[in-house]
């Protein structure tokens, strides 16, 4: 392991940590939206819990540039995405204007980027 976090084998200790937070924002907030209600809160917990084993195996396996460039772009959706959708059941507010669609766009073009990343040829 590197100072920068980067493991030797290509994985990344802030991917793994955001892992570890975003699975256990997803378990709480599961928990949140039994007790309390909240449709938003339900849809937040379930994106973030189908999302951790993501930033997960891409902190472990690691990934050529494009792959963890994709990854960064899918948790700025994912934070912003949920962020909005919690703000909407907590605080009866948006995050902010555009939040909740500019964070799925983001989502979208993470995945796309993810399955660009497949295709992605080293420089020699």
């Amino acid at each position: 392991m590197s100072l920068t976090g980067q493991a030797s084998n290509g994985g990344s200790r802030a991917f793994v940590l955001a892992a570890g937070l975003v699975g256990a924002a997803g378990v709480a907030l599961s928990a949140a939206a039994a007790h309390r209600g909240g449709a938003f809160t339900g849809t937040a917990a379930n994106f973030l819990l189908m999302h951790a084993p993501v930033f997960l195996v891409i902190g472990l396996a690691g990934g050529n540039r494009c792959l963890r460039i994709a990854s960064l772009v899918l948790l700025a959706g994912l934070l912003l995405f949920c962020g909005d959708l919690l703000a909407r059941d907590f605080l009866a507010s948006r995050l902010f204007p555009m939040s909740a669609p500019i964070g799925g766009t983001l989502l979208i073009a993470g995945w796309i980027a993810i399955a660009v990343s497949a295709l992605w040829r080293p420089r020699l």
